[in-house]
This record gives structure tokens, sequence and C-alpha cells, in this order.
């Protein structure tokens, strides 16, 4: 993991096709922009945890009913 400061208007790039952007920050609050190609997808990290979790549930449920 690499971990970085940024300011707001600063921004990196990933990979040459994925910038990520500050916008703005205040007393622990972050806001980003995120430009990245269609075809690649973008997910909030809660999200993706809930989504992963309703997975494995789902796979424990499969494997007790056979």
């Amino acid at each position: 993991m690499l971990v970085l400061g940024r300011k707001p208007g600063e921004y990196v790039l990933i990979d040459n096709n994925i910038k990520v952007k500050v916008i703005k920050s205040d007393e622990g609050h972050l806001r980003l922009a995120i430009e990245a190609p269609k075809h690649i997808s973008i997910v909030r990290g809660e999200l993706w945890e809930e989504n992963n979790i309703a997975l494995e549930m789902a796979k424990k449920v499969e494997a007790s009913a056979t």
C-alpha cells in the first residue's frame, strides 16, 4: 500500500489512465474526484464490503444445503 499526502488540486495517476484528485479537504473530511475509463468499475469501500459479506453468507447457505 502506498500512502501519500496531497493537497486540494493535487492528484495521483494510476497506470497512466486513472486520475485521483483531491478537490476538498476539511478537518477529517476529504473529497476526491476520480477519472477512469468507462470499463473500470469504481465502488465505494463500504458497498464493496457489504457485497462481499453477502456473497460469503450466500456461499455458506449454499454449502450447508448440499
